[in-house]
């Protein structure tokens, strides 16, 4: 089971049917990737609740006249590292991909800048 993976999907499935709510379960790495998208104007916003014991998190997905590809790269069966030189952003620059780097979750411009490579987590177009 994939969390990561998990809440792509269902971002996806919430801006393909027009929901403009999804939630997922909380977790730091989660928050610091949706971070990245709402600083890209991926997503509109998500907040933090607690329900309970639980920790969720609230995504405001943002609705569009065009689909946000959201594809996985490095999984949990196979792990897909990359060195800073080699960060490339797919569609030949129209996208850009999110990295989890020692000084943090990156997107790839970002960790090119600094000089730092780490895994590559998820690419979005």
């Amino acid at each position: 089971m994939d969390p990561i993976a998990d809440m792509l999907t269902t971002i996806r499935n919430n801006m393909a049917v027009g929901n403009d709510k999804a939630q997922v379960s909380h977790s730091k790495l989660k928050a610091a990737i949706l971070e990245l998208l709402k600083k890209k104007q991926v997503i509109d916003d998500f907040e933090i609740t607690t329900e309970g014991a639980r920790k969720l998190i609230t995504i405001i997905v943002k609705q569009n006249h065009f689909p946000c590809h959201l594809k996985r790269i490095s999984k949990p069966g196979r792990r897909v590292f990359v060195k800073s030189k080699d960060v490339k952003a797919p569609l030949s620059g129209l996208g850009f991909v999110i990295i989890s780097t020692p000084k943090g979750v990156l997107t790839g411009s970002e960790a090119k800048k600094i000089g730092v490579g780490g895994e590559l987590i998820c690419e979005v177009w």
